[in-house]
């Protein structure tokens, strides 16, 4: 029997643009030609995942998918440097594994403990202002950069789900039946021993603001605490609950007596871990439409150890009392504490994605279409940040092609007069005379 549970999501994120550097000048009363001035741009902000304790699901994601980071102040005269943007982070459960894809190679990051924080893109590089331009034959430069486009990426979401709510009782007690009442699941439902051969899961809402994941777990018999049946399997996951809900057959339809079947579920958590029968528990008195567990109904009031409050009858198939009974739970989840959960530990180290180390000075050239690509980290972020408008930034572009070998390698490759050069989203034009245009 397969043991996760997932639930996915897929978002999208987009770190902060870095700032625009600023081309500025002096302006003083009799200093007539004031040096350049223009402070750099502001880092773009880092997009963080964030592993969060208080979190068990990802439901949230299904209203909210899109998530960016503020982009960077731009500089400003007097050397004024811009504010760094805000980091964003986005809160997902532990055990969730996060997935992306960066030039068609596909990395993962489990967030598996509570704290843990993943870099999932990176902010851009603030532009720099003019005063970087300054040399000895160039006293005024009016150049400066924009800011780097911060990281923009895909990512899917998986997560092993741990329920609030276990499901536990006798096969044929009624859990698959109450869980398809109570949620969107669909659990296979038919009259006879194990129909749940899988957990199944589903999602409760009661009112306007409580929601828990409730898991309809394989139905445990006599001999579960030591591996009889399904009775590990089904344990393991009963470990990870705060609350349950006893699914009792009040009907005992099967020829068993309610009341000890009641007693032998509890027996059989009792001796795997002892904890487990102590947990909170609801108990359902389930087939309330059938006239046997009318009759059994005053009976098992009476010689259950339950308190009344946590003893519900319900009828599952028709939803009589199953209402109640939600609220219930949904009562005793809130009464529980929340430092209960494991804490988040502030002080584990940030991940990121495990990208192979590149130097930046290396570049590619191949064909696309009719066009020329180049290919190159710090090529590809000279273009991104260059403002084509200043000729003089395009000179400098210009220069950095020849220095890099790149111009010489795109006329070794066959680039001709008229051909276009692609380098990101940069489109120039090669001309024999003026180079690149």
């Amino acid at each position: 029997m397969a043991n996760d549970f997932f639930d996915r999501a897929t978002i999208s994120v987009r770190a902060g643009k870095g700032g625009n550097g600023a081309a500025t000048f002096r302006r003083e009363k009799f200093i007539p030609r004031g040096g350049p001035n223009g402070g750099d741009g502001g880092r773009g902000g880092h997009v963080y995942l964030v592993a969060d304790p208080e979190l068990n699901t990802l439901l949230h994601f299904s209203f909210e998918r899109k998530f960016a980071a503020e982009a960077g102040g731009h500089g400003h005269k007097n050397k004024m440097y811009g504010a760094y943007g805000a980091d964003l982070e986005v809160r997902v459960p532990p055990g969730t594994v996060v997935r992306t894809t960066i030039d068609g190679v596909t990395y993962e990051v489990d967030l598996a403990l509570p704290g843990q924080r993943l870099l999932a893109a990176r902010g851009g590089k603030g532009g720099l202002g003019n005063v970087h331009f300054t040399t000895s034959t160039r006293q005024a430069p009016r150049i400066a950069e924009y800011g780097e486009p911060g990281q923009d990426l895909m990512i899917e979401l998986e997560l092993k789900l741990i329920a609030d709510v276990g499901l536990v009782g006798f096969p044929n007690a009624g859990k698959s039946t109450l869980l398809s009442v109570i949620s969107a699941a669909q659990p296979k439902i038919a009259n006879y021993p194990f129909t749940t051969l899988q957990p199944n899961l589903g999602m409760a809402t009661v009112g306007d603001y409580d929601r828990f994941v409730v898991a309809d777990i394989p139905g445990l018999i006599e001999g579960a605490h030591a591996g009889v049946g399904l009775g590990h399997d089904f344990l393991r996951h009963i470990e990870r609950t705060r609350v349950i809900i006893h699914v009792v057959d009040a009907a005992g339809v099967d020829g068993r007596d309610p009341l000890d079947d009641f007693h032998q579920i509890n027996a059989e958590l009792r001796q795997y871990r002892p904890e487990l029968a102590d947990r909170p528990q609801v108990v359902a008195l389930n087939k309330l439409d059938l006239p046997e567990a009318q009759e059994n109904l005053e009976r098992l009031r009476r010689d259950l150890p339950v308190e009344r409050a946590d003893l519900i009858p319900i009828a599952a198939a028709t939803r009589e009392g199953v209402d109640l009974l939600m609220r219930r739970v949904a009562e005793r989840l809130r009464e529980l504490p929340t430092a209960a959960r494991p804490p988040a530990d502030d002080t584990l180290p940030v991940l990121e994605w495990g990208l192979p180390e590149v130097d930046p000075n290396d570049f590619a050239i191949e064909r696309e279409g009719e066009h020329w690509r180049v290919r190159g980290v710090k090529i590809e972020r000279l273009v991104a940040m260059t403002n084509f408008d200043q000729p003089e930034s395009v000179d400098r572009v210009q220069r950095v092609l020849d220095a890099a070998g790149i111009s010489d390698a795109l006329l070794k490759a066959g680039l001709q007069e008229g051909d276009t050069v692609l380098v990101g989203a940069q489109e120039m034009l090669w001309s024999d005379a003026e180079r690149f245009t």
